[in-house]
């Protein structure tokens, strides 16, 4: 490369130049022709040989970096910095010095705002990696500057899109989208969950492993005033004490081995919406006291803190237990309860609400297929039948592995009752689950509960039977029209349609015996 006989305007080539640029000002020659070669492979490099030479330059073309000796003829390097600041201030600049005058970088600092003091004589490493900083921190500082602008101009657009965030988080947890068959049980839970949501009481919420307590407890949150806060949740069950109470209530540094660090807990991070605590009941006399001060007081004390910290969350906890049956035995606080047991919800097991298989079996069938990668399912004639046999031991989440490994083993797309686990298959839930009677509810008349035993016999011998009712009529020594009987009565003559079932014999389409169910 060529260079111009005037220094001053001295630049690499024409391809280069998107690259940043650099102007370096020093009455040495040399010292400038070394500096070039040093940068000219990263920026597009101009020069000038005095301080007049390089505002003639500023004005005629902006640079992003500033690199000036210090000593210089006419006008000091730390003097013109202050000018170049106060007329192109968007350049970043540098100084470079063979003195160690204190006074001149105190000066260079605070009045020309210098963001390095390089000292000669200066290695090429060196310099080049701090003119990378520096046009680095120019960027950096034009996109701090682009964003406050647009933050400022998009107010308006930025609480639309707030908006429409939150209200995509409504749709996808309101009490509508808890998958559930017209008069469901759920039904009048939803209700009277959706009224107690509007107020800020506490929520306490039974029921199973499994039976969707948690899609419950953020249903009541989308529907309440703190929507617009933070959904926390923590499972009581899986940390022991000392964790627990640095989960939830924070921690100091150096407040115990190992806490290294500053640590804010999840009530402080919910501050504004609703802390779900999962598993409640596991927690130990000693927890429950201090969370009861907690609830009672409206502040946390992080451990190893001098002070507590104000908190404004609603809680909604959850267990499996009867915590009303604890309280009696001793296990868990009666004051705590009458805290956390503002409105009781109890979510009934799938087992005690059949009527909701099928549309939780479809939903899950089309979300986990998606999941996967294989959407498009749908369930052959006796899946449904099969699935509504069992009596779901692990409810909704048992459901849901038992409809994911049914898609892993299926290659076609309809899922056949043939891909589903043998203890699914063949309507038993295991030893533990027969001795408890699978699908008699708890209380009962005695005709009630001889209803529930006669429809299970009957459910797991249609599915024996493949659902041919002949055979089943057989079977269990009844007349077709007796077993139709029956199947109407307990609601299963309709079960093997909603699945798109023929029917199993050549009888179930005469005009006798009605239209096939």
């Amino acid at each position: 490369m060529t260079l111009p006989s005037d220094p001053a305007t001295f630049a690499t080539s024409a391809t280069d130049i998107d690259l940043p640029s650099v102007l370096l000002v020093d009455d040495e020659p040399r010292s400038l022709d070394a500096m070039r070669r040093t940068l000219e492979e990263d920026f597009r490099v101009l020069s000038a040989g005095s301080a007049a030479e390089a505002r003639r330059l500023l004005a005629s073309e902006p640079v992003d970096v500033i690199l000036c000796d210090q000593r210089m003829p006419g006008q000091s390097g730390v003097d013109f910095l202050k000018v170049a600041r106060q007329q192109w201030p968007e350049a970043v600049r540098i100084v470079i010095s063979g003195y160690t005058d204190s006074e001149d970088i105190i000066a260079g600092i605070n009045d020309a705002g210098i963001f390095q003091y390089l000292l000669k004589p200066w290695v090429p490493d060196h310099l080049l990696a701090t003119v990378r900083q520096a046009v680095e921190a120019r960027a950096l500082r034009h996109g701090l500057d682009r964003l406050e602008l647009d933050l400022r101009a998009g107010n308006p657009a930025l609480r639309a899109r707030r908006a429409e965030r939150q209200r995509e988080v409504r749709e996808s947890f309101d009490f509508q989208r808890i998958e559930r068959a017209p008069g469901s049980p759920l039904d009048g839970i939803c209700d009277l969950a959706a009224r107690v949501a509007h107020y800020d009481l506490p929520v306490l919420v039974l029921g199973e492993s499994g039976t969707g307590k948690e899609l419950l407890a953020r249903a009541i949150h989308v529907a309440s005033p703190r929507a617009a806060g933070p959904f926390v949740v923590e499972n009581c069950a899986a940390l022991a004490d000392t964790l627990l109470e640095s989960e939830l209530f924070g921690h100091k540094r150096g407040a115990f081995t190992g806490a290294f660090e500053d640590h804010v807990g999840l009530f402080q991070r919910a501050h504004g919406g609703t802390v779900f605590l999962d598993e409640i009941g596991e927690t130990s006399p000693a927890f429950q006291v201090k969370l009861l001060r907690v609830l009672q007081e409206g502040e946390v004390r992080p451990v190893g803190a001098a002070r507590a910290v104000p908190v404004d969350v609603r809680v909604v906890a959850a267990t499996h237990r009867q915590l009303a049956d604890e309280v009696r035995a001793g296990r868990f606080r009666q004051d705590l309860y009458y805290r956390i047991a503002g409105v009781t919800l109890q979510v009934p097991p799938l087992r005690e609400r059949p009527g909701d298989i099928a549309p939780i079996a479809i939903r899950l069938l089309h979300a986990v297929g998606t999941e996967l990668g294989r959407s498009g399912l749908s369930f052959g004639p006796d899946a449904l039948a099969c699935l509504l046999a069992y009596p779901w031991p692990g409810n909704i989440r048992e459901l849901r592995n038992e409809i994911a490994r049914a898609i892993a083993l299926s290659d076609a797309d309809t899922i056949d009752a043939t891909a589903f686990s043998p203890a699914v298959l063949h309507g038993q839930a295991g030893p533990s689950q027969a001795s408890r009677a699978d699908g008699l509810p708890a209380v009962g008349t005695l005709q009630e509960r001889l209803d529930a035993i006669e429809a299970r016999l009957l459910r797991e011998a249609l599915l024996r039977q493949r659902w041919n009712r002949t055979r089943v009529a057989d079977e269990l020594g009844l007349s077709r029209v007796g077993l139709r009987a029956k199947m109407l009565r307990f609601g299963l003559g309709d079960k093997p349609a909603r699945a798109g079932d023929e029917p199993a014999d050549p009888h179930e389409a005469q005009p006798s015996e009605g239209p096939a169910p």
